[in-house]
């Protein structure tokens, strides 16, 4: 495993991150196709046995059970100090003015609530799920920053919004001397390019780095044009609207499964470098189901793309509405 700083900061993650939406209770109600921790443990062994130490759950995932969860494969698999972990605040964990939302009152009550669910008494990153338009940002950014002065987080990051908002945020923190947001875990795939428009110039000059999610667009560029191959590829209402012009897809992943075939490697190994490659990405969030999906990643790191490779891949992308926001 190849290791980095986490945009212009001091922090050092691993090149891949350990997507940990897959695991918690499925009794929950979140998600049908999550890992209860009995299944979950081999890949939290397998993560540390790959040199994965950067690890990303959020408190929404499975209502809360991904971090507990969580929390106590580091205990088992690992140790605290060996652990980059990360988690998000921002999507309903209950009713009430502190169960959603980025005020200062929610903030606060979910950050409290995550680290009694983790069991730790700090996360490495702390990151805003979404933008809040209902909270002014000097609300948002003052509390944050409030966070880290308890050592409660040791870094922040963003997710998910438009650029305009971000350079809103990192404004308000500047004029404030308050802290900074370091990361930005944003959708970027062969699929979903949208983050190129804007964010991820900004994000360069500001010296912020980029940990995407779904960097196999829901495992579309993983597979053969239309193959479903996990429970979850079956039952994604979220990942089948957002992925909805086969017209536009199939040229790219018919691209990538060439690729893959001329290099004798799985297609996710070629889809995964073509995201490394970029200079803006410190590290992709690979979730796991199967055992080949963190050893795929793993061997991305190692592959370098032939600018003949990259072109043919680059060819096919139809420019779209960004989304997910």
């Amino acid at each position: 495993m190849q290791y980095t700083r986490l945009g212009g900061s001091g922090l050092q993650i691993s090149r891949v991150a350990l997507g940990c939406m897959s695991f918690g209770e499925p009794r929950s109600g979140f998600a049908e196709w999550v890992l209860d921790e009995e299944k979950a443990a081999p890949f939290f062994r397998q993560a540390v046995e790959l040199g994965i130490t950067f690890w990303d759950t959020a408190n929404v995932y499975a209502k809360g059970t991904s971090e507990e969860i969580v929390g106590r494969a580091i205990t088992e698999f690992s140790s605290r100090e060996q652990i980059v972990l990360a988690t998000k605040v921002f999507f309903p964990m209950h009713a009430g003015p502190g169960g959603s939302g980025l005020s200062r009152k929610a903030i606060f009550e979910q950050v409290d609530a995550s680290l009694a669910r983790l069991g730790t008494d700090y996360v490495d990153l702390l990151q805003i799920h979404r933008f809040d338009p209902a909270v002014p940002v000097e609300e948002t950014m003052g509390a944050l920053h409030d966070v880290v002065k308890a050592g409660k987080a040791r870094y922040l990051g963003a997710s998910a919004m438009h650029a305009w908002q971000f350079a809103k945020m990192q404004h308000a923190a500047d004029v404030h001397g308050w802290t900074r947001f370091i990361s930005m875990q944003d959708q970027y795939s062969l699929l979903y390019r949208e983050e190129e428009r804007e964010m991820f110039g900004l994000l360069g000059d500001q010296g912020v780095g980029s940990i995407p999610y779904s960097p196999l667009a829901k495992g579309r560029v993983a597979r053969p044009f239309g193959e479903r191959t996990s429970a979850r590829s079956h039952n994604d209402p979220v990942g089948s609207a957002h992925f909805a012009n086969p017209d536009a897809e199939k040229p790219v992943i018919d691209a990538v499964e060439r690729i893959a075939a001329e290099r004798g490697v799985p297609m996710a190994q070629i889809a995964l470098a073509w995201v490394l490659a970029n200079p803006i990405v410190s590290a992709p969030i690979v979730g796991a189901t199967k055992q080949h999906h963190l050893a795929d990643a793993a061997a991305a790191v190692e592959l370098t793309l032939t600018s003949g490779e990259v072109d043919e891949l680059n060819a096919h992308y139809v420019v779209r509405q960004p989304a997910g926001y």
